[in-house]
């Protein structure tokens, strides 16, 4: 006789991977932001302005 139990399913794991990729998509973009603040940083202090030099 066959044992189904009709309350006790687990489909959690589709829930698990998206809050796991939550995390490293807020990682990343934190990542992002850091990345292109040192390269604004980075910029102008080689070029002595904040204007890019196709602007010029």
């Amino acid at each position: 006789m066959p044992t189904e139990q009709h309350g006790e399913v687990h489909h959690h794991r589709n829930k698990d991977v998206a809050k796991r990729l939550e995390g490293y998509i807020q990682i990343a973009m934190v990542v992002a932001v850091a990345i292109l603040a040192v390269g604004l940083i980075y910029g102008i202090l080689n070029t002595g302005s904040s204007v890019p030099a196709w602007m010029h």
